[in-house]
């Protein structure tokens, strides 16, 4: 989810890819926008301001757009908004959890904006902290496993040759999800993964603070339907910034949901 889903990788067409692509970069730019905010716009003395823009750039978002929400967000162009996160929850198919992080100038909206987006796809909302136990905030780094693809030079990296680069930076567990290798860490290790990623000259991508679940539910063909609309739902709202479930998926499902 938020960018590393596996189900996600099934939305291919054309369409799809330039909404997400255009989602994204506002998503990034209201990250930009709140790190300057609360840090300030000098990169050097403001971390989250840098990773911010770190995450734009390796987005292609361009420079112009990063240098405007940078001055945007720290007063400079007048009034900055004021944003602030909120977490809702819910349930999806065969009681799937659903933490749906939103980042907002409009608590009302967001609310209400989520709740349909829940509610007229099968899903329903839970009360704070009903679904939240479930998960635990960590460091997610998605590695490809096809690295050198940008310079012609393709290379396919291996689950040993990931775990000898990120071990003694403090990776606690290498995933392999489909294309990609996932790396969990404790949030406050992030930067010594990617300097280690980085020193190792690998490439990767969706490197942030998330929540991972502590148990999956695997879904039935029909309720992957159901639960991919609920996502798609929530994930086109200009107010969600990332969607976590504990939702898993086959890869004979994942297929069924390609023919689809």
């Amino acid at each position: 989810m938020s960018g590393h889903s596996k189900w996600a990788t099934t939305k291919h067409k054309k369409a799809v890819i330039d909404a997400r692509r255009a989602k994204s970069f506002a998503k990034l730019i209201k990250n930009i926008e709140v790190a300057a905010r609360i840090g300030g716009p000098d990169v050097a003395g403001n971390p989250a301001l840098e990773l911010a823009i770190t995450k734009a750039k390796k987005t292609s978002v361009p420079n112009d757009n990063i240098d405007r929400a940078v001055k945007r967000g720290s007063g400079q162009l007048g009034e900055a908004v004021d944003y602030q996160t909120i977490m809702y929850e819910g349930y999806g198919p065969q009681g799937t959890a659903l933490l749906i992080e939103c980042l907002t100038d409009n608590k009302n909206r967001a609310a209400s904006d989520v709740r349909l987006a829940v509610g007229r796809n099968g899903g329903t909302m839970a009360d704070p902290g009903s679904v939240s136990y479930l998960f635990t905030r960590k460091g997610i780094v998605s590695v490809p496993k096809a690295q050198g693809a940008e310079a012609g030079s393709e290379s396919v990296l291996t689950e040993d040759d990931l775990l000898m680069a990120v071990l003694d930076a403090g990776a606690e567990e290498v995933k392999e999800e489909g294309e990609n290798f996932t790396v969990i860490s404790d949030p406050k290790d992030l930067p010594e993964i990617r300097t280690a990623l980085n020193e190792a000259g690998l490439e990767y991508d969706n490197d942030e603070a998330g929540f991972v679940p502590s148990m999956h539910v695997q879904l039935e063909t029909e309720n992957a339907k159901k639960f991919v609309r609920i996502y798609d739902a929530l994930e086109d709202l200009d107010d969600v910034q990332n969607v976590y479930s504990n939702a898993d998926m086959s890869a004979e499902v994942m297929a069924q949901l390609e023919e689809d």
